[in-house]
């Protein structure tokens, strides 16, 4: 089976239009999120080769409070080793590198923070446009998992409340209409409970554009939910972090597999 990246490579597709491709499909994706904050290049030199072994879809790089060069060096070293697509997942305009093959530009659609809405896009466009990475234009909500996260801390933002699906539908379907490519509901790093299936279901059933969920996900039972549930990419940080032998990792792959295999047109 050819990786996501060689056929991206063969196909001259972008990744986004291989993210399109697969929800199309009806196949399901999952990414793993290294937070340059928790894990240093040896580390994650030894997590890539796994995710590699395990033909992860996409390596998400990034974190809220990345403050130095980390992050830079740390997509610097992985890239030549990477067989999946480097996206940087950004806290901020100083997370912007141009050894990754693509960003999320995240628009915090979720919250009332211009700043986060437009503000730093605007500081940050003419560096990315310069950068000639893939820019993803994805709408970001927060979804409360239960606690206070760092994200909700930093962003000076309310998360969408837990049991309120109707308020994350109109939102998301706002951020389709406004022209954004992907939509990213996130309970944050730490989430102590992943986001319902009635959410995903009901934001899923709405929209057109792919759908990514991540926050609180750790086991492969929940990651099925959130997949049988609309959800077209799962993202995975805090849990692997806590799992060096890859066993998550593995039994997510499993599930994926499988639950691939059952939906090939």
């Amino acid at each position: 089976m050819d990786s996501f990246i060689e056929h991206m490579h063969q196909s001259q597709a972008t990744i986004l239009s291989e993210i399109q491709q697969k929800r199309q499909q009806k196949q399901k994706m999952l990414a793993v999120l290294l937070d340059p904050d928790k894990v240093d290049p040896a580390q994650a030199e030894v997590q890539l080769h796994m995710l590699n072994a395990h033909q992860v879809d996409l390596l998400l790089v990034g974190g809220s409070l990345v403050q130095d060069q980390s992050i830079h060096q740390l997509v610097r070293e992985l890239k030549p080793l990477a067989e999946m697509p480097i996206v940087l997942f950004p806290g901020s305009i100083h997370q912007v590198t141009e050894d990754a093959d693509g960003i999320l530009l995240l628009s915090l659609i979720s919250g009332r923070n211009a700043d986060l809405l437009i503000g730093k896009h605007v500081e940050a466009a003419p560096m990315l446009k310069a950068s000639g990475i893939e820019v993803l234009p994805t709408g970001y909500m927060l979804i409360d998992s239960g606690k206070l996260t760092t994200v909700n801390y930093i962003s000076h933002t309310l998360p969408i409340p837990h049991d309120k699906p109707g308020i994350a539908v109109s939102t998301a379907l706002a951020g389709e209409l406004l022209g954004l490519q992907l939509i990213y509901m996130d309970g944050g790093s730490g989430a102590q409970q992943a986001i319902s299936a009635q959410m995903i279901q009901e934001v899923a059933r709405q929209l057109s554009i792919p759908l990514i969920i991540g926050g609180g996900i750790r086991s492969k039972e929940q990651a099925l939910i959130a997949w049988e549930a609309g959800a077209d990419i799962i993202v995975v940080g805090s849990a692997i972090e806590q799992d060096p032998e890859g066993g998550l990792v593995q039994d997510l792959v499993e599930v994926r597999n499988k639950v691939n295999s059952l939906r090939v047109t």
